[in-house]
């Protein structure tokens, strides 16, 4: 550590310093998901904000802290979700030259929050050691909260994501943001030596890990069937191939299922219920009309006239018309073209949709005494519309289901990236959670973060398991997390508040200094 941090007074020239940027956000990306296991490093995080730490701290102005932080933001960023380039090019048809800017022109873009906020951080040099890592600690947290929020927010490989296995017991409290804000603070902390600070951490950290849990409720156990089908993407939508290999698959397998759930994927049933061969819809309604079964499908939904849904189907007896959840948080140029880009969308040879958004907060499904909360794709990437739901303990969902399909992206760190982002919502709420997808990570997630059970990525499988609902009824107290209890009534806003306050302290305090 000391020989990383080493002699802060010389000035190394500018290259120097931009490499040392670069390979620290790099770092950072590599901590989000490791390429050898998928895995996070919280340690490698850790250090990598320690280290852009030092460079914003020795920078001799506050312009070269805001390009060592871009600098930081732009190979973190690009290093994390550098796979957009596989579904623009090997998918979209787009040109890889293309495809690679665009990619590196989304990193840039988010980066400069990044700049911004270690440039104003910087400027305020009179603040002393524990306030100014606190201070840096909230401005980092608010450049996350802008990623995650402005222009419809796209906060995949939150720096929070790396702490699973580290910082993340305080999730359930501060949600994955504020574990973020943790664990900036601690880099900072480290490279100033504020040891107080950094043992107040670590006591925190400890008490978290201690709380008593309210015991399981034996009767929220629910056996499940998760079905993966491997359709490969190039032929997903396409009428003579994987179409009819899905229709044919899913069909069988959601007619053999015997357990009380059964899921399939994100567009596992890849048209449109008014489009299917005649029958075929008729027939899984008929399937499930009685016999105690219930099966969540996604397929789309809708019209020309009223448009179009990206939704999941659920099927079960006893009720006049199926369950539906519609997908409320939509893809940019996935789902929805933004204003000014329909060139962009024209140069791929993409099936894109102009789906029409589903509200926040819909109902559960309840199967078998347990209520469950579909959500679709990378929704379950955005914590604070997820916790929706969780307004009134006594109807909260006791068990979350994301179906996807990740197969734009190939086999690639994507997986394990989402596969994080899905434990660290059980950690939040403290809810397990199930996952179908078409490619991977097919899994049973439990309300502590852990992997139960799951599919190797890239199989035609299907998974039979069992998870362990959570909350069901007041023998174990309607139970929601702190978290959960928060960002129900007042979303992010109390994160935004207490960062933009550090910030107005500090300006406050630095017209005080300027003053004397």
């Amino acid at each position: 550590m000391r020989g990383l941090f080493r002699n802060p007074s010389r000035t190394p020239p500018a290259l120097g310093e931009i490499l040392r940027a670069a390979l620290l956000g790099g770092a950072q990306a590599l901590s989000i998901a490791n390429p050898w296991n998928g895995q996070p490093l919280w340690w490698l995080q850790l250090l990598s904000m320690a280290g852009l730490y030092w460079l914003v701290e020795r920078s001799a102005t506050s312009r070269r802290a805001a390009l060592l932080g871009w600098v930081f933001a732009w190979a973190w960023l690009s290093g994390t979700f550098w796979w957009l380039f596989i579904s623009m090019h090997t998918y979209g048809g787009l040109p890889a030259v293309l495809a690679v800017l665009a990619v590196g022109g989304l990193a840039a873009a988010l980066a400069l929050l990044y700049a911004l906020v270690c440039g104003c951080f910087k400027a305020l040099a009179h603040i002393p050691p524990a306030p100014r890592a606190i201070l840096f600690a909230f401005s980092w947290l608010l450049a996350e909260l802008a990623r995650g929020q402005w222009l419809t927010g796209f906060p995949w490989g939150a720096g929070g994501y790396a702490q699973l296995d580290g910082l993340a017991l305080l999730a359930p409290y501060v949600g994955v943001y504020g574990v973020g804000w943790v664990a900036s603070l601690v880099a900072a902390c480290v490279v100033l030596r504020q040891w107080r600070v950094l043992a107040l951490v670590a006591l925190l950290v400890a008490t978290a890990d201690s709380v008593v849990q309210p015991p399981n409720d034996p009767a929220a156990r629910l056996p499940v069937t998760l079905l993966q089908g491997n359709i490969p993407q190039d032929e997903k939508f396409d009428l003579g191939a994987g179409v009819p290999v899905a229709l044919n698959w899913y069909g069988a397998q959601l007619a053999q299922a015997r357990t009380p759930l059964v899921v399939a994927p994100e567009t596992a049933i890849p048209m449109l219920p008014q489009q299917l061969p005649a029958g075929y819809w008729a027939g899984l309604l008929q399937r499930f009309a009685s016999g105690g079964q219930t099966a969540l499908v996604g397929v789309p939904l809708g019209n020309a006239k009223e448009g179009y849904l990206n939704a999941v189907v659920g099927l079960q007896p006893g009720s006049p018309k199926p369950y539906s959840y519609a997908k409320h948080h939509l893809v940019p140029f996935g789902e929805f073209i933004p204003p000014l880009f329909k060139w962009f969308t024209e140069m791929m040879n993409i099936p894109l949709g102009d789906f029409n958004r589903g509200a926040v907060g819909q109902p559960s499904l309840v199967v078998a005494g347990q209520r469950l909360a579909p959500n679709i794709c990378y929704e379950d990437l955005f914590g604070e519309e997820l916790g929706a739901r969780f307004i009134d303990p006594a109807k909260a969902p006791t068990i979350f289901v994301n179906i996807s399909n990740i197969g734009w992206f190939g086999d690639s760190l994507v997986i394990d990236q989402h596969l994080s982002i899905s434990r660290m919502r059980t950690l939040e709420f403290e809810r397990p959670m199930l996952r179908a997808t078409n490619t991977g990570a097919t899994a049973i997630i439990d309300h502590r973060g852990r992997v139960v059970q799951a599919l190797p990525r890239l199989t035609r499988d299907v998974l039979v398991g069992e998870v362990q609902g959570r909350g069901l009824n007041a023998t174990s107290g309607w139970r929601i997390t702190p978290y959960a209890w928060w960002v129900a009534r007042m979303g992010l806003w109390p994160l935004w508040g207490l960062g933009l306050l550090a910030w107005v302290l500090a300006w406050m305090g630095g017209r005080r200094a300027r003053r004397l």
